[in-house]
């Protein structure tokens, strides 16, 4: 089984269409594959259009933005009913969040000299949904930062330009709108945030007493190393294992679709729940 269980298109913060993340999936032999852009599921129609006629597996998801111990993490949900009202409620409880805080980057970052961002940042964007990463574009491209590692280290997080803090839902809320949409819920990339693995434990412990259902055990980033750590995570919390690229397509980004380690224990894989 060949898996890609997180991708996004530009209804979020990836680059391309539905369509087109689609058709990387099957030129890359996918057998199973997941559209699951930042807090909306309305380029999943589109995907769904274009896995038929590709015989692509489809996979309805989404990447939900949540709260734990004042610690922002994202939480997957997999195999979900896209027309669910608490799900939609919720996720348009967090697009509504988002405006509020791309008009507030935009101001932070206007302070500190920088004219116009709203707008240069719209240009990155094809819709109005504006998330950090369509601000971190901008100002490599304006030649503020020659990455996205330089744009974290000098803008857009805790108190430096840019920085704006958001106060999203409860982990625990959301893994009830996933739930409440038949879905699964997974703690998305779990090494990425900035906790040391005592803290990512007592995550996962929360997590699981909340009933949470997996976690993402491969990335397009993870080596061997962090492979069995986050396999041997799921095993001790009981926890089911996806793996995902989160491929968003931008040039100066190298991750691409499909190119995933395996799975170290399939007989755990999301897609034998989903």
């Amino acid at each position: 089984m060949k898996a890609d269980l997180h991708n996004h298109s530009y209804y979020s913060d990836g680059v391309l269409s539905p369509t087109e993340v689609v058709q990387l999936a099957s030129q890359a032999k996918c057998d199973l594959f997941s559209l699951t852009d930042h807090d909306t599921t309305d380029g999943i129609a589109e995907a769904q259009l274009e896995a038929n006629k590709l015989n692509l597996n489809l996979v309805n998801g989404v990447e939900i933005s949540a709260f734990w111990r004042n610690m922002a993490i994202h939480i997957l949900g997999l195999g979900i009913d896209i027309n669910n009202d608490v799900l939609q409620t919720g996720l348009e409880h967090n697009q509504k969040l988002r405006k509020e805080r791309a008009e507030k980057i935009a101001l932070s970052l206007w302070r500190s000299g920088i004219k116009d961002a709203l707008e240069k940042t719209q240009s990155f964007s094809k819709t109005d949904m504006l998330t950090r990463t369509h601000f971190a574009q901008m100002l490599i491209s304006e030649g503020y930062c020659k990455d996205m590692k330089a744009v974290f280290r000098r803008y857009l997080t805790g108190k430096k330009p840019g920085g704006v803090s958001v106060e999203w839902k409860g982990f625990d809320e959301v893994v009830h709108w996933i739930h409440a949409a038949g879905g699964k819920a997974l703690i998305a990339h779990p090494l990425r945030y900035r906790m040391t693995n005592t803290k990512i434990k007592k995550l996962l412990i929360d997590f699981e007493g909340e009933l949470g259902d997996g976690i993402e055990v491969v990335t397009g980033t993870s080596t061997e190393v962090e492979v069995k750590l986050s396999n041997q995570w799921a095993k001790d919390y009981n926890l089911l294992a996806s793996c995902g690229s989160d491929f968003h397509g931008w040039p100066n980004q190298r991750v691409r679709i499909g190119n995933l380690r395996d799975l170290p224990d399939p007989e755990k894989a999301i897609w034998r729940y989903l």
